[in-house]
């Protein structure tokens, strides 16, 4: 959590200073447009950094560990399914077509995980906060847009800067940490 609280007042921060300086230069449609985008972007980010950091903290708790080293980085990169897998050399001549197109379709099957094994890995993007979040976002939009005040340029601009604060403010924690 040590990140999160130097994030969030960086972010309300420059929330504040684009409030200000949106509704004295430009009015209050791009004061309205870029709040809302700003905000809501906002609890996305902040809403996915906690899920996600909540998720790591549980696995690291009970000692989960789901990375497999037995590859190569740049063989998973250049072969995500193991097509040229070494380990299987058949002859062409010996091999019906049939019977291989059989094989894969027993591997695939094989392979297939049941739903509780899925939601148990999509619990970050199942996350309370990230679902609130995304809700925000989608309602704020169709209120601008409902009520006719939508301007796109500063909604955009809005929704742009949280990605970047985020950047330069975690950058210049792991500087700072010397990391």
């Amino acid at each position: 959590m040590t990140s999160i609280k130097p994030l969030f007042l960086s972010l309300l921060g420059f929330a504040i200073f684009l409030g200000l300086v949106s509704f004295a230069f430009y009015g209050k449609m791009i004061f309205l447009n870029s709040q809302i985008a700003f905000v809501s972007s906002s609890l996305v980010m902040l809403g996915s950094m906690m899920a996600y950091k909540r998720m790591i903290d549980t696995r690291v708790e009970h000692n989960i560990i789901t990375i497999d080293d037995s590859k190569d980085i740049i063989d998973t990169l250049e072969d995500p399914y193991d097509l040229y897998d070494d380990t299987e050399i058949k002859d062409d001549k010996e091999a019906d077509l049939v019977e291989t197109v059989k094989e894969e379709r027993a591997k695939l099957k094989a392979d297939k995980r049941p739903l509780r094994e899925i939601l148990k890995d999509s619990k970050a993007s199942l996350s309370a906060y990230r679902l609130l979040a995304y809700t925000s976002l989608i309602l704020g939009f169709l209120y601008l847009n409902r009520q006719e005040l939508l301007h796109i340029p500063s909604y955009l601009l809005g929704l742009g800067i949280p990605p970047l604060i985020m950047v330069f403010v975690l950058l210049r924690g792991k500087k700072e940490k010397g990391i």
